[in-house]
């Protein structure tokens, strides 16, 4: 079964076990933009984050501060584990996802891999009144970013079939852009 998909006048196939994992450091635009490109490419956006509140019956913060980070990545894996083996999903994943190595072969060996590149100076910005982001809730959430960054921009690209920066562009035209880069993949892959 495929779907129709128009990108620049041109009709793509896109087939029904389609695919899409974002990943990227928090502020990324991870979420908005997956739920504008879910809508262009006609797949079911799920936000990681969101799903294990769902199950979980808890919020993120609360996590974190009841079972530690290890216990919320123990969540997290599970959750991707399932959630990349949906069929026409576009999952956006949390900024700490590609830590463990099973999370990015689920990803790799799953669908096509999205990496959200945003500078230090732009997460800052995008996150500094976000009080929903534990791991930032310090003196110096600027120099946590930084070293999240050192830590985990090598992941990021390790796990991605594409990279897409969204430093200071609307959503709605890194969302067509990737859209046109996915479609290009998908023909050659």
């Amino acid at each position: 079964m495929t779907a129709k998909l128009r990108v620049n006048d041109r009709l793509y196939e896109m087939k029904s076990d389609t695919r899409i994992f974002l990943v990227g450091p928090m502020g990324a635009g991870k979420t908005t933009i997956g739920k504008l490109l879910a809508s262009r490419l006609k797949l079911e956006f799920v936000d990681a984050d969101k799903f294990i509140e769902d199950v979980t019956g808890a919020n993120i913060p609360w996590i974190f501060d009841v079972e530690g980070e290890s216990g919320f990545r123990d969540r997290e894996t599970r959750a991707i584990d399932e959630l990349t083996q949906r069929e026409k999903v576009l999952l956006a994943t949390g900024g700490g996802a590609v830590i463990r190595e099973e999370n990015r072969q689920f990803m790799k060996q799953r669908g096509v891999v999205v990496y959200l590149y945003a500078s230090v100076e732009q997460q800052v910005e995008r996150t500094s009144r976000d009080r929903n982001r534990p791991l930032l809730q310090n003196d110096n959430p600027a120099e946590t970013l930084r070293n999240l960054f050192t830590i985990r921009d090598p992941l990021y690209r390790d796990v991605a079939d594409l990279v897409v920066a969204t430093d200071n562009r609307h959503p709605s035209a890194v969302a067509r852009d990737i859209c046109e880069k996915i479609v290009s993949f998908l023909e050659t892959h």
